[in-house]
């Protein structure tokens, strides 16, 4: 279906704690937040944070319900990988980790040869990689 080649991605995720993971995704990767909305108390009402860059075909969407909560359960291939074309700047992997982040090896060691990977508040895998992306289909 080349025809939706550029649709926007939308990836949603449960979150424990929304302040914690704005923390780490808008001050420590430096996304912007492009909608926020909290939950009222009434019952089936979610809070959720969206969070990109500006002009990006993806946005990640964070979701929590107060009334009842879903415990994220990532496993270690559940990866966001961020091709930099670039070594991560170390003072963007120090900043990830002043907000919340954790630098831990990666799964497979694949990412520990062309990037950095972290661990965001819920528990879900961030790769810095060095390498640049273009599609197979070139």
């Amino acid at each position: 279906m080349p025809e939706y080649a550029t649709a926007h991605v939308r990836i949603a995720r449960p979150s424990r704690d929304l302040g914690a993971a704005e923390r780490f995704w808008v001050a420590g990767l430096g996304l912007g937040v492009q909608y926020r909305h909290e939950a009222d108390g009434t019952p089936g009402h979610h809070s959720l944070l969206m969070v990109g860059w500006p002009d990006a075909a993806w946005h990640l969407e964070l979701v929590h319900d107060p009334a009842a909560p879903v415990e994220p359960r990532p496993t270690p291939e559940d990866l966001l990988v961020v091709y930099l074309g670039e070594e991560a700047p170390d003072a963007l992997v120090e900043r990830l980790e002043e907000h919340g982040g954790t630098r831990v090896p990666a799964h497979n060691p694949y990412w520990d040869t062309w990037g950095v990977t972290l661990q965001d508040p819920d528990g879900y895998l961030l790769v810095l990689s060095s390498r640049t992306w273009s599609s197979f289909a070139d």
